[in-house]
């Protein structure tokens, strides 16, 4: 519905302009049954324009003389075509009856994936998913990432046990590809990536992404997913594919809502109220859809119980009387050593507004503004009293036991995050001579602000007269900075069609980024820093910027009906870097009827290294199997230290995607989609593994190191308005399989050491699952929705740090269920109730053997529990390890919602 894409005013000012068209008007009521179709989509696809119907199902388009092909189409319902013809000055009107019979999404025209002209799922070489508002609703999720986890079976959302700056946005990716390699867009539009790289270990690790569960579900019209390289369209980043965002611009239909919900164990409990009004705007000329979503999540906490064996062989001394009876005593009184492995207490408010005008027969103005924040508190690992130690740091006792040695038992730090992140976009559409033209100006901010709290800096630096400046001279509240990234785009895109069988389109686009790593407070990163979370360095920080300009023509060829050629080429130059050209050529071949749809492409794609990536240079403390936590040097990109170990400049990765697919729709109420895709990728970017530097140092960094391989098979199967008793039964069955996802090639050395190893590529490749499916079926009754999912987590492995060459650890299989129903209280009142993972599923795994020498170990009961107290920190995090897991570890969650419409 390329048409819904209603312009915005650039500013107030635009808006108070005078806007006198004259025009021919066609008018009328679209029904099904006799009852009004609401938000039906009333367009030319000749002019690329068109209207909804409001809630009373009238609809007004302004139009020029001539015939016109009218579509009106409707979510839910068969789309019709009507000839009109308007003479000068005429107000024509045409009533449409639709039939009950509903649409299928193969027939609604979506935005991504072609540059020349916008064509419906059905008629594109390119395999597309359409998820509607209603979908989206029917998880239960909260958030616009765990509902894609739940509703695509090839995107993966990971939280990891140790929040930190994580805390803010957890990392997510399509079909196993990192987190960076899928592009996002609003409204057709790209949007800005966040200012955090993942530096912990876990998956999409050394990546930086866009903050999706920032955009407010209620401003959503629907979700358009492109599972194909993309990089000749859109530019960098696409090597997986593209999630367009469309917006709501409904001008009727307002509604307030009041969300609650609680995990199983009485924790993570979730208050939530969000509002979506629209109202048409100038004389009907243009719209106005604005959403305000306010929302508070409590901490959960799912905490393991500590060993105390473990904890002696990490941090035993006899000598000083931290022997095991004392760490046997200490965890008696809390088995859970004080840690709060957990998902953190968050708070978020967050506004959009989408709008739009026509200002002439051909031209409109559009845009949208969002703006969003977020609040989390989350928690490092608890220091206890054997770890951080009274003997050692004698002040700490004043510090977290009003100053009584006996009673000091540790303490826990705590990480606060603040996130800012905004998008806008202002631009017009016209068309003059057959030829269509979209001038558009984006701008994105994302920031990130950090404190840490209850800690203490334990440098020993001293003044002049010998006093400690820090350890019990420390503050205990700290500042350690943060980062910001912002760009702006200039987007000019011109499409035509030439002829009933070619269209062109040709476009470019300028961006400039910038990345800033800001300066912490000077105790947050003198000497050691602040325990568990060390400021930002001020030779660490700075502003750091470029640009890139590109330019690309897109070609379609409709050789027949049934035969479509798509050729795409596309050139950027970016300021660091250099040039980077990709191509595309894609085909789509219909038969039986269309019953029967072969398609294929074949692109070349590329993604830039961001700034953060080149730039990032810093302290980070991390979990070191056997030694606690420990302090990690990682060096920038273009640090003198990078050139002494020889590290070269980072240059994009480069991709070869190829998809081969076919689709099938046996029925009218029937679509089956089968996909193929291989995608190799060389220069991949990494953080290297530790490497020895300077004297007994060691020290990691960003490279282009190693080109992997993957392939897979997504399956789709949709059997849908199926008449049972008094409503409509609805089927749906999606699968991923990863075929495979692995290195191609050897792997680099830096002073004799692999720059990856078995931990960072299970992280690369089987830290998601090897197969997921999501199976759901929806049943519509009068005032009744009911809703029941499964979805299935593979297989997937981990070789954490520390763990024996031997061993592997495998989270096991699992199907998680989810129901929900819907009733109509009243005419404008509905209450939604959800259960997340109804059978109360949480992650499970085991150790197998690689090995004779691995299966030695798993038969010597001291052995195993010593390597599980590697891999879960002594048991603190002994539901899902330290490097993360596959799905969530809550269990099961009960939420409600009320909605009152008007």
């Amino acid at each position: 519905m390329h048409n819904r894409f209603r312009t915005i005013c650039f500013s107030c000012l635009l808006l108070m302009m005078p806007l006198c068209v004259s025009s021919q008007t066609l008018t009328g009521k679209v029904t099904s049954e006799g009852a009004p179709v609401v938000g039906a989509t009333v367009m030319t696809k000749a002019l690329n324009k068109g209207t909804a119907s409001d809630a009373d199902g009238n609809y007004r388009l302004q139009l020029p003389v001539g015939t016109h092909q009218i579509t009106i189409s409707a979510v839910g319902y068969a789309t019709r075509t009507e000839t009109v013809t308007l003479r000068e000055n005429e107000e024509k009107v045409l009533n449409i009856e639709l039939r009950s019979k509903p649409v299928e999404f193969g027939e609604v025209v979506v935005v991504v994936g072609a540059r020349a002209t916008s064509r419906t799922v059905t008629d594109s070489p390119l395999p597309i998913d359409v998820i509607s508002a209603q979908e989206l609703s029917y998880t239960g999720q909260n958030s616009f990432d765990k509902i894609l986890q739940y509703r695509v079976p090839s995107f993966n959302v990971s939280q990891t046990p140790v929040n930190d700056a994580t805390a803010l946005l957890d990392p997510w990716e399509i079909r196993n590809m990192g987190v960076s390699r899928t592009l996002i867009l609003i409204n057709g539009k790209r949007k800005n990536l966040s200012a955090l790289v993942y530096t912990q270990t876990s998956p999409s690790r050394g990546e930086t992404g866009v903050d999706i569960s920032a955009i407010p579900l209620d401003a959503i019209k629907r979700v358009e997913i492109l599972r194909d390289g993309a990089s000749a369209q859109y530019g960098s980043d696409a090597i997986a594919g593209v999630v367009n965002v469309i917006l709501k611009d409904n001008t009727e239909e307002g509604y307030v809502s009041i969300n609650s919900g609680v995990t199983n164990e009485g924790d993570g409990a979730r208050l939530g109220i969000s509002l979506n009004n629209g109202s048409s705007i100038f004389d009907n000329k243009g719209f106005a859809n604005y959403t305000v979503e306010l929302s508070k999540v409590n901490e959960a906490r799912r905490s393991g119980i500590v060993d105390a064996d473990g904890e002696f062989a990490d941090f035993g001394d006899p000598a000083r009387g931290y022997n095991l009876n004392y760490i046997r005593n200490f965890l008696a009184s809390d088995k859970y050593a004080g840690n709060r492995n957990s998902s953190p207490a968050t708070s978020a408010a967050k506004f959009l507004l989408n709008t739009g005008v026509n200002v002439s027969e051909h031209t409109e103005l559009y845009a949208n503004v969002a703006y969003v924040y977020k609040k989390v508190n989350s928690y490092a690992n608890y220091r206890v009293p054997y770890w951080r130690t009274y003997t050692d740091f004698p002040y700490l006792a004043k510090f977290f036991a009003n100053g009584d040695s006996a009673s000091y038992k540790g303490y826990v730090p705590t990480f606060d995050g603040d996130l800012i992140d905004y998008n806008a976009t202002f631009g017009f559409r016209t068309k003059k001579n057959e030829w269509n033209f979209d001038a558009s100006f984006t701008l994105g901010f994302n920031s990130q602000d950090y404190a840490v709290l209850n800690s203490h800096n334990r440098s020993g630096f001293k003044d002049t007269t010998g006093t400690n400046i820090y350890r019990e001279n420390s503050p205990i509240n700290f500042k350690p900075g943060g980062t910001k990234f912002s760009h702006q785009v200039w987007n000019l895109d011109i499409a035509r069609a030439l002829t009933d069988k070619l269209s062109i389109g040709f476009g470019s686009e300028f961006r400039s980024e910038t990345f800033e790593i800001v300066t912490g407070d000077k105790a947050s990163w003198d000497g050691i820093g602040a325990d568990s979370f060390a400021g930002n360095r001020p030779e660490n920080s700075g502003v750091f910027n470029r640009y890139n300009f590109g330019g690309y023509v897109d070609v379609g060829y409709d050789v027949t009906s049934n035969f479509l050629l798509s050729v795409t080429l596309r050139n950027e130059h970016y300021s660091d870097f250099g040039n980077a050209f990709v191509y595309k050529v894609s085909s789509r071949y219909k038969t039986l009827d269309d019953r029967i749809t072969l398609r294929g492409s074949y692109s070349t794609g590329f993604k830039a290294p961001t700034l953060h990536q080149i730039y990032t240079q810093r302290v980070q403390y991390s979990f070191v199997p056997g030694a606690g936590i420990q302090s990690i040097g990682l060096i920038n990109n273009v640090s003198p230290q990078a050139r002494v170990l020889g590290v070269q400049p980072l240059k994009p990765e480069e991709s070869k995607n190829l998809t081969l697919g076919i689709g099938a729709r046996p029925m009218e109420n029937v679509n089956i989609t089968f996909d193929y895709y291989d995608i190799f990728i060389s220069n991949r970017i990494i953080i290297s593994n530790r490497v020895p530097f300077g004297t007994g140092g060691e020290v990691e960094f960003f490279t282009n190191s190693i080109d992997t391989k993957t392939t897979g098979v997504d399956i789709v199967v949709d059997y849908e308005h199926i008449p049972f008793g008094s409503g409509n039964l609805g089927f749906s069955a999606a699968g991923n399989l990863n075929l495979k996802n692995e290195r191609d090639g050897a792997i680099p050395k830096v002073r004799g050491t692999n720059v990856i190893d078995a931990t960072q590529e299970a992280l690369f490749f089987t830290s998601r699952p090897k197969q997921k499916f999501v199976v759901g079926a929806t049943y519509e009754t009068g005032k009744v929705q009911l809703f029941l999912n499964g979805t299935y987590f593979g297989t997937t492995e981990f070789r954490q740090s520390g763990l024996s060459s031997d061993l592997k650890t495998v989270f096991e299989p699992k199907v998680v269920t989810d129901i929900g129903v819907t009733y109509a209280l009243a005419s404008k009142v509905t209450i939604a109730a959800n259960i997340n993972n109804v059978f109360d599923v949480t992650p499970k795994w085991k150790f197998e053997a690689l090995n004779a020498a691995g299966t030695a170990i798993l038969n010597d009961p001291a052995q195993t529990k010593g390597q599980s107290n590697l891999v879960t920190f002594n048991g603190r995090y002994s539901m899902m390890t330290y490097d993360g897991f596959h799905f969530s570890q809550l269990g099961r969650i009960y939420n409600v919602t009320l909605t009152y419409g008007f």
